[in-house]
């Protein structure tokens, strides 16, 4: 979850002025208010997160306590690879993620046959992330997810129509797995060079290389 302090500053003098800061993470933003808090000039604050929902600071900070010990701070990186020439597909993912405070990568891919098209692949990749999300135990959580597939993203987000009835298929299959999961999306379109480990993971896939590990690692993926 992201936030975005507003504070109204009085100095002793009673000049006054109204600051707004940057995007940040939950945990950051608790200890910088907190900081604020504690000059005791600071006349008013508004923590409000991406969604538009405002926090007070003991709210945040109670969030975060109940959120600690479970995957939070998610970030999902998918791509699928379909070879027209086999009709084989591989699909690959990627998913950073915070607990117990520290930063974690599970890398994941699959090879399948019986799809019939690389759009089709990229939301099996989707689904497969998913189903790792699920193993994780995340839930009731926004989760990041970052593709680069403009179809796929842009009909995840309702920017464009799923004519096609295999694709829509998926898409309903996503969406209720995410509801029933708790799980608010944000989807993200990038390049494929700044999707390169989920690209990679697809690859080694249709080439038969199984990868499944997780590791730690120094801060989550922006």
């Amino acid at each position: 979850m992201k936030i975005v302090i507003e504070w109204a500053y009085k100095t002793p003098k009673g000049a006054q002025a109204i600051f707004r800061s940057d995007e940040m993470s939950a945990a950051q933003a608790l200890m910088i208010a907190e900081d604020l808090e504690r000059t005791g000039r600071v006349k008013s604050m508004t923590l409000t997160d991406e969604y538009d929902s405002t926090w007070m600071i003991k709210e945040l900070k109670k969030y975060l306590k109940e959120i600690e010990t479970e995957p939070h701070d998610v970030v999902v990186y998918f791509d699928g690879g379909f070879d027209r020439a086999t009709n084989q597909s591989g699909l690959g993912c990627v998913i950073y993620y915070v607990q117990n405070g520290k930063s974690y990568r599970l890398r994941r891919n699959a090879f399948t046959t019986g799809l019939v098209s690389n759009n089709e692949a990229e939301y099996a990749a989707l689904n497969l992330s998913i189903v790792e999300l699920e193993s994780l135990n995340v839930h009731h959580l926004p989760v990041r997810f970052i593709g680069d597939s403009q179809v796929v993203i842009n009909q995840m987000n309702g920017e464009w129509p799923a004519y096609e009835k295999e694709l829509s298929t998926w898409a309903d299959r996503i969406e209720k797995k995410l509801k029933k999961l708790g799980i608010t999306p944000e989807y993200e379109h990038v390049s494929r060079k700044e999707n390169a480990e989920a690209d990679r993971l697809a690859t080694q896939a249709l080439n038969g290389i199984e990868i499944t590990g997780l590791i730690e690692v120094n801060g989550v993926k922006e």
